[in-house]
């Protein structure tokens, strides 16, 4: 919150970037009553750094080994789930999936991604909804079992993992993403001349190798493009937000 309000406050001169999620741009003006800043109004877009599958994870052991069994089990007794935070990406897409499947389940928020795993492996928790930069590690060496994934189609990283989408859930479709943005008075030939030197270091040999290992999904896309991304996000998360009741004070 103070760094969007520092940039949104700072110069339009393309010296002051935002880097900026799914919180900051989308999710913010519907958890909080009052905000300091006007993502609407104060920032525009840049460029795109990528997308974040989101998995459905639980212990190799757990009695659930695919995700209509997790859902069917839910009926009798609600599992919990862990999540890096309140209100991430992590916790209103799995609110979400409640939403658009019937599963029933229990948030319970930890401070990061890693802690929540490891409180799975422990055997503390029994479920976790994690990104793909942290979770495919432990996706890949079978230290936990993917019930599912929330992208569209298959992740190439975990081919053997379906999609709600695939599993008759249309709409259950959420992952986490990033980018970056400036003040919105930024002069348009600042923001194009930033736009392609970005797009050009996303597109590196050195960044490409490592978007790879992390599951990320990348898109070049233009200002634009960018803030067509954006306010589509808007249009589905924030009724949805207001709707299920979760706001944070502040």
């Amino acid at each position: 919150m103070v760094a969007s309000e520092l940039v949104a406050r700072a110069p339009a001169d393309g010296y002051t970037w935002m880097h900026v999620d799914n919180g900051i741009l989308t999710y913010n003006p519907a958890l909080y009553a009052r905000l300091p800043y006007n993502p609407d109004t104060d920032f525009t877009g840049v460029g795109f750094i990528g997308r974040f599958p989101l998995y459905i994870v639980v212990r190799p052991d757990s009695p659930w080994a695919d995700f209509a069994a997790f859902n069917a089990a839910s009926r009798t007794r609600a599992p919990n789930y862990g999540t890096p935070a309140v209100a991430s990406p992590h916790h209103l897409a799995m609110e979400m999936v409640k939403r658009r499947t019937g599963l029933a389940a229990e948030h319970v928020p930890f401070r990061g991604g890693p802690a929540a795993m490891q409180e799975l492996l422990a055997g503390n928790i029994e479920c976790v909804v994690i990104d793909t930069a942290t979770g495919l590690p432990f996706i890949r060496d079978g230290r936990v079992r993917a019930l599912a994934v929330m992208n569209e189609a298959r992740a190439p990283e975990a081919p053997n993992v379906p999609t709600l989408r695939e599993l008759g859930f249309a709409e259950a479709v959420a992952y986490g993403w990033q980018g970056m943005s400036v003040p919105r008075a930024t002069p348009a030939a600042v923001i194009e001349r930033l736009s392609r030197e970005m797009i050009t270091a996303m597109q590196s040999p050195e960044l490409q190798q490592r978007l790879g290992l992390l599951g990320i999904e990348y898109r070049p896309w233009s200002p634009a493009e960018f803030n067509a991304f954006v306010e589509a996000e808007n249009r589905v998360w924030r009724p949805l937000i207001r709707e299920l009741g979760i706001r944070i004070e502040g």
